[in-house]
């Protein structure tokens, strides 16, 4: 199964929670509570997002953070990339040189090919969008009304 560290997913909590508040300046300790999250787990998620310029801290009794950009200008995979670094679907993904078949592997041009569609998805969603409910599933089956006869 393909997923983020709990992390990245703590992350994008306390982005969305900045988004919410976008005129505010947060502490840790606010954003904490608001998050639902631990402060220290905020601190530590805090320190590669404005590593990344995806938010801003100020310093002092009024100090916290604030988002760096406006949530419709933060794409997503600048959030997983800020805490996990480039995003490979594989090693060779990313890099070259680190499989040992890599010159005779067929599948790797493929691999790459999903990489690059994992990497535009998460890129064409914005932190704005992901405060936005999901919209209802589509129905995927035909409902069919089903009555017993009376014998």
């Amino acid at each position: 199964m393909l997923r983020v560290t709990k992390l990245t997913d703590y992350a994008t909590v306390v982005m969305t929670v900045l988004a919410h508040r976008s005129d505010a300046v947060l502490s840790a300790s606010e954003l904490a509570e608001r998050a639902g999250l631990e402060a220290t787990t905020v601190s530590k998620v805090l320190k590669p997002l404005a590593q990344a310029g995806l938010v801003e801290g100020f310093r002092g009794a009024n100090g916290g953070y604030r988002l760096a950009r406006s949530a419709e200008d933060i794409g997503l995979l600048e959030i997983v990339i800020a805490m996990e670094g480039p995003l490979g679907m594989t090693e060779c993904s990313v890099h070259a040189g680190n499989c040992g078949i890599e010159q005779s592997c067929g599948v790797r041009a493929n691999w790459r090919r999903i990489n690059d569609v994992v990497i535009d998805a998460l890129r064409g969603v914005t932190l704005a969008q992901m405060l936005v409910p999901p919209p209802p599933p589509e129905p995927t089956a035909k409902r069919i009304d089903l009555r017993l006869a009376n014998a």
